[in-house]
C-alpha cells in the first residue's frame, strides 16, 4: 500500500464517531496486516515530512470548523442578502465564502488524517518496542 491509500483508511476512521484511541485500534489491525516493518517505518517517515510544523497548520488542523465558520456565514449571508433583495452583487459572498470554507475544512480533514496515521504508526511502534507480558 502506498501513502495516499493509507491516508484513504485514516480518513474513513475520521468519519466514525469514536474516540482516538478506539480510532488508532481499528487501524492499528489494518496497517500490521497489510504494512510490514520496513514499510511502516518509511510511511512514518513519509507522514512526518508531509506534516507541516507551522503554528497555522497545527491550529488548523485542531479547530478547522472554526477558522471555516466566518466563511460559511459570509456565504449565507451574502446568499441571503442576494435572495432577498434582488441584488446580484451580492452573490459574490458565496461566490466567495463557500470555496474558501471547503478548502480549510478539507486541509484541516487532511492533516487530522496524517497525525491519526502517525499516532498509530508511534502506537504500533511503541507496543513493538514494549511488549506487555502475558499471563
Amino acid at each position: 500500500m502506498n501513502l495516499e491509500q493509507l491516508l484513504k483508511l485514516a480518513e474513513d476512521e475520521l468519519v466514525i464517531y469514536s474516540t482516538d484511541a478506539l480510532k488508532i485500534e481499528r487501524l492499528r489491525r489494518r496497517l500490521g496486516l497489510t504494512l510490514n516493518l520496513r514499510q511502516q517505518e518509511s510511511i512514518k517517515q513519509q507522514v512526518l515530512e508531509q506534516i507541516p510544523t507551522a503554528f497555522w497548520a497545527k491550529w488548523i488542523e485542531e479547530n478547522r470548523q472554526m477558522f471555516a465558520l466566518p466563511f460559511w456565514g459570509i456565504a449565507g449571508l451574502g446568499l441571503l442578502l442576494g435572495i432577498s433583495f434582488r441584488q446580484p452583487l451580492d452573490f459574490i459572498g458565496p461566490a466567495i465564502g463557500f470555496p474558501i470554507a471547503i478548502k480549510i475544512q478539507l486541509y484541516g480533514w487532511k492533516l487530522m488524517a496524517k497525525r491519526l496515521l502517525l499516532n498509530t504508526l508511534e502506537a504500533m511502534e511503541e507496543a513493538r518496542n514494549n511488549p506487555e507480558p502475558t499471563s
